[in-house]
């Protein structure tokens, strides 16, 4: 019997098959990762957000803003302001909404800070004053 170096035609197409299979795994678990990454993103900027108005602004000034922005909550990163796809808080289809509540003038009482999740529900920080 002749012996031959190489592999048969099964061999290759069991290796092709695994290797396709890796593949397919490992791109969907990369794109699983990418949304759990940018939804801890959203969930980092509110609760940075929130920490300002609430230990920082409401502290110094015993209100809420009508609107906020980098210039007024000058603690909070101003990337923070900024969600994953590149669009600021307050600008149409922001992930990011805020939402002052009985307001007299500028000055409010309350507020909803809130950002659309891809993976869970929406995420939402209340006032707490």
């Amino acid at each position: 019997m002749k012996k031959t170096n190489g592999f048969t035609v099964i061999e290759i197409i069991f290796v092709a098959l695994i290797a396709g299979f890796a593949s397919i795994l490992f791109f969907t678990q990369k794109h699983n990762l990418e949304i759990i990454n940018r939804d801890d993103k959203r969930k980092t900027s509110i609760n940075a957000l929130y920490y300002s108005l609430e230990e920082v602004f409401y502290k110094t000034n015993n209100y809420y803003p009508r609107t906020i922005s980098s210039s007024i909550l000058p603690s909070v990163d101003p990337a923070l302001f900024t969600d994953p796809n590149g669009i600021k808080l307050g600008e149409t289809n922001s992930d990011y909404s805020y939402t002052p509540l009985n307001c007299d003038g500028d000055k409010c009482s309350k507020y909803i800070l809130k950002t659309s999740l891809e993976n869970e529900a929406d995420y939402e920080k209340d006032s707490k004053n």
